[in-house]
């Protein structure tokens, strides 16, 4: 697929030129606007985890979970999906900046929210790496998860290449992932430590894709919308990396 082709084709970069084709001090600004916004993005995460256990959330939400019975992880994660795609569509604003920024903050907290009960539940929780001994899992997960984004990143820098072909194949593997979740919410099915290895493989994938959709297809301007998309990658990753180790921990 060739740049004009994926012009047409994907909502990124429905308006106007690319930032491939810019003259290469707006590309470098381009880069460091939107990995700039993904760090702040990620700081924001980190301190709104900390906000709402310091103030007891994590344990109202479970509380409340909890009166909702068991279909209540799957109406979290389905609140979590409508307002993400929100949040999207006002990052991908073409008119207003202010309603770019609240896209992506609106999917941080949103974010944040949904990851509560499982951090509630790891907290705690530890997991023998080598001769570290014992190292907490969330610090753990979240090394991980950083080490792999900066392995991934790099890659795809340094190859240039333009992974726009794993589109189709992301997408299907989602829905897939969907209606696993779902059948296991209807039927009481246990998704083991295999179903998390895959999402992880998932995430490796999205990772490389919105990288390279920032080399080869977003705008100039659009340094919001490509840095949510970056961090609902990172999101998906830390997420099931955080499972595949408490199912690791448990096992301990």
């Amino acid at each position: 697929m060739n740049a004009a082709e994926f012009q047409a084709n994907t909502p990124y970069a429905q308006f106007g030129g690319l930032a491939i084709d810019a003259p290469i001090d707006a590309r470098r600004t381009f880069i460091r606007k939107t990995y700039t916004h993904l760090a702040v993005a990620i700081y924001a995460f980190v301190a709104l985890q900390w906000l709402l256990f310091s103030v007891g959330f994590d344990v109202w939400l479970m509380n409340y979970l909890a009166t909702l019975g068991r279909w209540s992880p799957l109406l979290l994660v389905v609140g979590f999906v409508v307002v993400s795609q929100i949040a999207d569509k006002w990052a991908r604003s073409q008119t207003a900046v202010g309603m770019q920024y609240a896209g992506l903050f609106l999917y941080v907290i949103a974010f944040s929210v949904l990851c509560v009960p499982m951090l509630a539940i790891a907290q705690g929780m530890a997991i023998n790496i080598g001769g570290f001994g014992n190292v907490p899992i969330i610090p753990a997960a979240g090394v991980a998860t950083l080490t792999m984004f900066g392995g991934l990143t790099a890659y795809a820098f340094l190859s240039r290449q333009d992974f726009s072909f794993l589109r189709g194949m992301l997408s299907v593997t989602m829905f897939a992932a969907i209606a696993l979740i779902l059948v296991s919410f209807i039927f009481g099915l246990h998704l083991g430590v295999w179903f998390s290895a895959l999402m992880i493989v998932a995430a490796c994938g999205y990772v490389l894709y919105d990288t390279s959709n920032i080399l080869h297809h977003y705008r100039t301007e659009q340094h919001v919308a490509a840095s949510l998309a970056l961090f609902a990658s990172i999101g998906l990753l830390f997420f099931y990396v955080l499972r595949l180790l408490m199912a690791f921990s448990s096992r301990d």
